[in-house]
């Protein structure tokens, strides 16, 4: 399993520095889905399998999703339309499948390879002591998160909405 957390863990790193150099919006999104789903692995890995599909639904599906939208709400035309279907040649996709590609090879050997079930710690992590520690000290900055996050949604809804000219 050791083998298994820092494998997930460069994959992480590699894919966290190519959103972070790459200069096309579409290809750091790519690389920001195999960092997200590599730091799940690294989850899982450790003997938390909620955390790691916490950290799959949440942040791979809804923040993508997200992201998804206000490409969506920009709506800058057909010059960038074109633009997009260049960025998105099958070229482009090579690195990101290469790292998932590498990550599902990994599931796969930390699912088969590993007879003894549980992480590197020997312990796993369920979802009612998640539940107990995020509801119980920490209740009022779960709280504030949350509505710090409802904030961003209005603010988003307002920024993005168009006003009705006269």
């Amino acid at each position: 399993m050791e083998f298994a957390f820092y494998f997930a863990s460069g994959v992480a790193v590699v894919s966290t520095l190519r959103v972070i150099t790459n200069t096309n919006p579409v290809h750091a999104l790519l690389y920001l889905i195999i960092s997200l789903i590599s730091v799940a692995m690294t989850f899982f890995a450790l003997g938390a399998p909620f955390a790691g599909v916490l950290e799959v639904i949440a942040y791979a599906g809804a923040i993508m999703v997200l992201f998804v939208f206000v490409v969506m709400m920009l709506n800058l035309g057909p010059a960038s339309v074109r633009q997009e279907r260049d960025w998105l040649k099958p070229g482009i996709w090579a690195g990101p499948v290469f790292l998932g590609a590498l990550l599902l090879l990994e599931l796969l050997y930390v699912l088969f390879g590993n007879q003894s079930g549980v992480g590197i710690g020997h312990t796993t992590v369920d979802a009612k002591a998640v539940g107990i520690s995020l509801f119980g000290p920490y209740l009022l900055v779960v709280e504030l998160a949350s509505m710090l996050l409802l904030a961003a949604a209005v603010t988003a809804f307002h920024l993005g909405r168009n006003e009705a000219k006269e």
